[in-house]
C-alpha cells in the first residue's frame, strides 16, 4: 500500500487532477485540488508527486535504517544437506529405448521391438523380486505411449507391487517407479 502524508503532492492516476494531500484515513486519501476543490481517492488511485521545491522536507524522510539495512551485504545461507543412510542405495534404473538394448534395430519389427523391450523389463522386474530390491525405474520414453501401456499390463499382473510414474523433474513424462512390497521371510 502506498503511504501519504499530509502535504505531499499528488496527482490522479485516470484523471488529469493534481492536489495537495489535507487527509489520510485508512487507504482513502483527502487532497485539494489545484483549482480548490476538497476530493477523497483510494490511495491505489494516486502517484506521489516529487517537488523539486520543498528538498529538505524529501531529506527528512529518508529512512536511514531501511536504506543501511538494503546495503547490508546478506550473511551466506546454511543449508543442511540432507543426510541419506550409507548402506541407501540409488534405484536402480533400466532405459527400455530399443537403441539400449540391441546395437542395429533397423530390421526388427515393431513387435518384435515391443516383445524385446517388455521381456527386458520382465527379466528386470523378477530380478528384482528375486534379490528383494524394493524400488526400481523403467524409462521407456514419451512416444505413443505403447509401450508404457505394456508396462502398466504386465506390473498390474504382480500382487506385490505398486508402480507410479516417475519423478518428473528427474525424468520427465518417460518414465515409471515400481515399488516391491517385500515379505517377511
Amino acid at each position: 500500500m502506498k503511504i501519504f502524508l499530509k502535504g505531499d503532492l499528488v496527482s490522479v492516476l485516470d484523471e488529469d487532477v493534481s492536489g495537495v494531500v489535507m487527509n489520510v484515513k485508512e487507504n482513502q486519501v483527502t487532497l485539494e485540488t489545484t483549482d480548490g476543490f476538497v476530493m477523497t481517492y483510494f490511495a491505489n488511485e494516486l502517484i506521489k508527486i516529487n517537488n523539486s521545491n520543498n528538498v529538505m522536507n524529501s531529506i527528512q524522510r529518508i529512512n536511514v535504517e531501511l536504506i543501511a539495512k538494503e546495503k547490508e551485504i546478506p550473511k551466506p545461507r546454511s543449508f543442511v544437506k540432507e543426510r541419506k543412510d550409507k548402506r541407501e542405495i540409488p534405484a536402480p534404473e533400466f532405459d527400455l529405448h530399443i537403441e539400449k538394448l540391441v546395437q542395429n534395430h533397423r530390421r526388427m519389427s515393431n513387435y518384435e521391438i515391443l516383445t524385446l523391450q517388455s521381456e527386458t523389463a520382465k527379466r528386470h522386474l523378477e530380478f528384482a523380486i528375486k534379490n528383494r530390491i524394493p524400488k526400481i525405474v523403467f524409462i521407456h520414453g514419451v512416444g505413443e505411449g505403447i509401450l508404457k501401456s505394456e508396462l502398466d499390463f504386465l506390473f498390474g499382473r504382480y500382487d506385490n507391487i505398486n508402480f507410479q510414474d516417475g519423478n518428473y523433474q528427474k525424468y520427465g513424462q518417460g518414465a515409471t517407479e515400481v515399488f516391491i512390497k517385500q515379505k517377511n521371510k
